[in-house]
């Protein structure tokens, strides 16, 4: 029986995949355990943020086989629905140099040849999503000047924990994986856009991680 821990940063998003079933634990980390198909699962709300999805990961990822994150995002120009998260990268992370922010993968020196910025994800079994790069950082992204930013990076979409998350998943030397749906656009909607639409793509990003806990 595999162990696998799924992360999401809002209890919206955590009680969106398998509603309704497990046993609910307290603590630092809200969490929901359950069984499904004879692997047994760990859900947990680690709250908004690189910080604190690490810390969550880290703190509950220690008998886990696997590392999930489901949820929500904003979009850089990718179409409404969920994603593959083929990549992550934390576009905060990096050397300030006069005139440029160079990006380099997060916990490696930020001096010399910046190389590949990016942490890949475990290979997709098969769900049929759309593959897509995350950018991952602390902060809430409503402006289009800062869209085009990381659109630069190759990313098509951006959050707050997934990157975090992935560099946990790399230090521990364990698969990870995640799904997200987009909620808005990365622009002055944003906000609202955000919260309008987060319990419905909630439900889409869990879904295919409902889906993939089966395939695996």
């Amino acid at each position: 029986m595999a162990h696998i821990l799924i992360l999401a940063a809002l209890p919206e998003e955590a009680d969106a995949l398998f509603s309704g079933t497990g046993e609910r634990i307290g603590g630092l980390f809200a969490q929901r355990r359950l069984a499904v198909g004879g692997d047994r699962l760990t859900i947990a709300t680690c709250g908004l943020g690189k910080v604190n999805a690490a810390l969550c990961a880290g703190t509950l990822a220690g008998d886990a086989d696997m590392l999930l994150m489901t949820g929500t995002c904003g979009s850089l120009g990718a179409a409404p629905g969920a994603y593959w998260l083929a990549e992550a990268l934390q576009h905060d992370y990096g050397a300030v140099q006069p005139g440029l922010f160079r990006r380099y993968r997060a916990g490696e020196w930020p001096i010399g040849d910046a190389g590949e910025a990016h942490f890949s994800a475990m290979p997709d079994p098969g769900l049929g999503l759309p593959h897509a790069r995350i950018a991952s950082g602390d902060s809430f992204v409503a402006c289009p000047d800062a869209a085009a930013d990381l659109s630069s990076l190759g990313a098509t979409l951006v959050d707050m924990e997934v990157g975090a998350v992935a560099q946990v998943a790399a230090r521990l030397g364990k698969p990870w994986a995640a799904v997200k749906a987009v909620t808005d656009e990365a622009n002055g909607d944003s906000a609202g856009d955000f919260h309008a639409n987060l319990v419905r793509a909630a439900r889409v990003a869990g879904q295919a991680i409902e889906r993939l806990i089966v395939t695996i």
